[in-house]
Parts: structure tokens; sequence; C-alpha cells
């Protein structure tokens, strides 16, 4: 009761405040926790005509099939190798681009440098798969025309699982690299220039400053940014796959994902439990590894964690 009458007061006392975060708390009540009712689905064989709550309730069945035909098992690899690489190649290429520009002078350059890597970040990933597919089809393709010009085999990118790995990772770092790199150097231009001075004086060159004195002060930066993205590690990019990928059941052993999967489920096979009950799973094990990693971080280095 106490503790009731005390937020009133508060309530009271900062009216305007409380206000000014009412649209993002109803946001996050709409979207959010409203929409986890849905959960339910999770563990029925859900029919149109039964609806949430009337359709037949099967507990953990649809999680036991994911599981014995070992498609649990394949998204999730997929999903967390994938994030894996996007996270820490992406921001150690981000990382040394950055350190890369801020040791430029010319700040025309620089500054055009930037703008050509930020590019590609704003453009739509309909037209990465289309550029994706005019580039690797096997009739027309850039470089199956090129083989054939040069007299070699023509190579049916689509239906070999192997070359996608790469091609994937590629342009998901192609597509961040500027965005990240414009956060990276933001770090390094907050560094004050006195550290740089004082080890000029002391006869560092310049690697030696990099290493002692930027590197060191853009690890929490670098620590900060994997935190955040290790949270989504188990929700992978949805349109990077499905616009470079589509349908193409030859591909889905190395390149399907969680959220692709769920896609499917409800939009192709209309299967509502199946793709619930993998959607809850994708939440709750991401969920697992955000609290697990920032355990371990905090243990490790306690200013670093996020709570």
């Amino acid at each position: 009761m106490t503790a009731l009458k005390g937020f009133w007061a508060e309530l009271s006392r900062n009216k305007i405040m409380f206000l000014m975060v009412a649209p993002a708390i109803l946001f996050f009540i709409v979207f959010s926790y409203i929409p986890m009712a849905g959960i339910y689905l999770a563990f029925t064989k859900f029919s149109f005509d039964g609806g949430i709550f009337g359709s037949e309730f099967i507990g953990m069945m649809n999680f036991k099939f994911l599981y014995q035909s070992g498609t649990l098992w394949n998204l999730t690899k997929n999903t967390v190798v994938y994030n894996l690489a996007f996270i820490f190649i992406g921001n150690f290429l981000q990382l040394v681009c950055a350190i890369f520009l801020s040791q430029i002078a010319n700040k025309y350059f620089k500054k055009a440098t930037q703008s050509i890597m930020f590019l590609p970040f704003f453009i739509s990933w309909v037209l990465v798969g289309a550029f994706v597919f005019n580039l690797f089809n096997s009739d027309t393709g850039v470089i199956n025309t090129l083989l054939k010009q040069l007299g070699a085999q023509p190579y049916d990118f689509y239906l070999n699982t192997e070359p996608w790995k790469y091609i994937i990772v590629f342009f998901n770092v192609w597509k961040g690299l500027g965005y990240g790199t414009v956060i990276y150097l933001a770090a390094i231009m907050s560094i004050s220039d006195e550290y740089y001075e004082a080890a000029e004086i002391d006869g560092a060159h310049i690697f030696q400053q990099i290493r002692h004195i930027t590197i060191p002060l853009l690890t929490p930066t670098f620590i900060l940014l994997v935190i955040f993205s290790l949270g989504g590690i188990l929700k992978g990019q949805f349109d990077l796959f499905y616009q470079i990928i589509g349908n193409n059941g030859m591909l889905y052993d190395a390149t399907d994902i969680i959220d692709t999967y769920v896609y499917r489920a409800l939009a192709v096979n209309f299967d509502i439990g199946m793709g619930s009950a993998a959607g809850l799973y994708q939440s709750f094990f991401g969920f697992l590894l955000v609290m697990t990693v920032n355990f371990i971080v905090k243990k490790v280095r306690e200013d670093y964690a996020l709570f």
C-alpha cells in the first residue's frame, strides 16, 4: 500500500515526464506484451475453425517434431553461425576502416570515402537480391557469362550450397560496413588529442599509437556493440536471406534460418502451430543468450556490462 501511495505521489510530481513516456509505454504494451498471448499457439495444432483458443492442444508435440526431424538443429546452427560471422567480421572490418579513415589528413577525401561507404546501407535488400541474381544466375549471370567467354564450364550457383555461405556473409558485411565505420569513427574523434601528442613526444610511431591508444579506448565501444548484436543472434536477417535465396529449396540446408522457416510455416504451409513453436524457441533462447553473455561480461569487466 505504501509503494502504491509512493507511485501516485511520484506521478503527481512528474505528470509531464510520465506523459512524455506514455506513447513509448503504450507502444510496447500494444505491440510487444499483448501479442504474447499468441505463445499459446506453439502448443496447439492450429485450425482456422477453432481459432487461437479453440484449436486442439497438443503440448510439446510441435517442439518434439522440430527436434526429432533435425530441423531445429539445422535452423539454430545456421542462424547462430551466420550471425556470429556477421557480428565479428563486420565489427572487425568496421573498426579497421574507421582507424584507417581517422588517419587520413585530407578532410575532403575522408568525407567522400565515408559517403561512398555509407551508400550501400540505404540500398534496399530487394535491389541487392536482384543484383545477386544477375551476378550469379546460370544463364545470363555476369560470372557465368565470363566463364563461357573464357571457354570454361559454367557453374550453377543455385544448385550448390557451398558458395552461398560466403556470398551471404560478404553482402551483409558490405551493406553494413559504412554505417558501423561511422559509429567507430565518431568514437575515435572523441579521443583527446593529448594522448596522441604525448605519444609523439615519447617517440611512438603511428602503429604504436593505434595499438596502445586507439584500440584500447575503442574496446568499450566494440564490446557494447557486440553485446547489442548478440541480443539478436537468434534473430536472423530475414530480408537478406529471403531476397537473396528466396524459396530455393536446394539451398535450404546451408541457408535456412529460423526467420525464413517461420515465414514459410506461416505464409506458405499455413502451419501456424509449428511456426509459433519455432518463433517461441527463437525468443526464449535469444533471451537466455543475452543474459548469459551479459553475466560473463559483468564478471570479466563489470563496467562493460549492459546491466
